[in-house]
C-alpha cells in the first residue's frame, strides 16, 4: 500500500493493511443492534433532507459546548465529557452526515467545507448563535474551520488530536480509495475492526464497557459504509496555516502522545498557527483521549471553559 493511502487510513482509524485484508465470514461476530429508543434529550433536525441526530443535555440557558466526533465515530465518542460537564454547560452533540444514526446524506455533503456549512445550518436550526466548540480528529478539523470562517460565533475552541496539516503529502486533491478499504468500510469484519482499535487507542481496555461493540454497530448501520467511502473520495488536507491564523477564539489543544494516527508534532504546529493557543499532552494515550482518559481530559476542558489555567 502506497504512502499516499496512509492519510485515509489515519483519519479512518489507521487501519493497517492486514486489517483491510478479506476476513473469512465465519470469523466475524455480528454487529450488535443499536437500540431503537432515544433518551429524552435526543431528536432529529432536518437540514435540506438530511435527518441529523442531535443529543442535548445540561441546564437550559447555560453556556453551550458543541462537540464533534471523528470519522466513522458517533456522538457517543463524547459520553465521558458530557457526563462530567453537563452540570454547568449545555452539551450539544450530533452524528455527522454519513455517520451513526444520522446516516447517509441525500445531497452527499461530505467535503470538509460542506460539513462546515451544515454545522452552521444546524446551529441556526437549534437557535444557537454563539458557543464553544470541541472536536476530535476529523471533528476537530470541522471545528477549527468553522471558527476560522465564523469567528463571531465561537467563544472558545478545544481541539483533541485534530486534523489540520497534511499527512504523507495529501493536500488539496483527494487520493483514490483502495479496494481493500472500500471492502472494510462496507462490511467492517470483526477481526479487522479489532486491529483498528489497537491503532486508534493506545490501550483499548480503557474504553467504557460495550463501547467497542457500539462503535462497530454504528459503522455497520445501513448506508454508512458507502457514506464513509464518499467521505474519503472528497477528503483533502490543504495547507492550513493561513486559515488557522483566522481562529480568533482562545484555543486549547489536547493530544495523546502515543497517537498513531496524527503525529504528536502537529499539536505544536497547530498551536503556533493559532494566535491564542495552548497545548496539553498525555503520555501513553492514543488518538482519542476523550475516550481513553475522559476524567483527565474533561477536567482540562472544564478549567479552560471556566477561564482558568488548565
Amino acid at each position: 500500500m502506497s504512502k499516499a493511502i496512509l492519510p485515509f487510513l489515519a483519519i479512518a482509524g489507521a487501519i493497517a493493511l492486514p486489517a483491510c485484508a478479506p476476513t473469512p465470514q465465519s470469523a466475524d461476530a455480528p454487529a450488535p443492534e443499536v437500540p431503537a429508543a432515544f433518551s429524552a434529550s435526543e431528536h432529529y433536525v432536518d437540514i435540506d433532507g438530511a435527518r441529523i441526530r442531535v443529543r442535548e443535555q445540561g441546564p437550559e440557558g447555560a453556556p453551550v459546548l458543541v462537540l464533534l466526533h471523528g470519522f466513522t465515530m458517533s456522538l457517543e465518542s463524547w459520553d465521558g465529557w458530557a457526563e462530567r460537564l453537563d452540570d454547568r454547560y449545555r452539551i450539544v452533540r450530533y452524528d455527522l452526515l454519513g455517520h451513526g444514526m444520522t446516516g447517509p446524506d441525500p445531497l452527499h455533503r461530505y467535503a470538509p467545507e460542506e460539513r462546515v456549512q451544515v454545522l452552521r445550518e444546524l446551529l441556526n436550526a437549534l437557535g444557537i448563535e454563539r458557543a464553544s466548540f470541541g472536536g476530535n480528529s476529523f471533528g476537530g478539523l470541522i471545528a477549527w474551520r468553522f471558527a476560522a470562517e465564523y469567528p463571531g460565533r465561537v467563544d472558545r475552541l478545544i481541539l483533541v488530536d485534530s486534523g489540520a496539516y497534511s499527512i504523507y503529502g495529501v493536500t488539496d486533491e483527494p487520493v483514490p480509495v483502495p479496494d481493500a478499504m472500500r471492502a472494510y468500510l462496507r462490511s467492517v469484519p470483526q477481526a479487522a475492526f479489532d486491529m483498528s482499535l489497537a491503532q486508534i487507542f493506545a490501550d483499548p481496555s480503557r474504553l467504557a464497557p460495550g463501547r467497542a461493540q457500539q462503535m462497530r454497530a454504528m459503522m455497520t448501520r445501513p448506508g454508512n459504509g458507502e457514506a464513509f467511502i464518499g467521505h474519503l473520495e472528497e477528503f483533502v488536507l490543504p495547507e492550513p496555516t493561513q486559515a488557522l491564523g483566522r481562529v480568533a477564539a482562545p484555543t486549547l489543544i489536547l493530544w495523546g502522545e502515543a497517537d498513531a494516527v496524527i503525529p504528536l508534532d502537529h499539536a505544536a504546529r497547530i498551536a503556533a498557527a493559532i494566535p491564542d493557543a495552548r497545548v496539553i499532552t498525555w503520555p501513553g494515550v492514543g488518538h482519542a483521549p476523550q475516550e481513553e482518559i475522559p476524567a483527565e481530559t474533561a477536567a482540562a476542558a472544564r478549567a479552560f471553559l471556566d477561564n482558568r489555567q488548565p
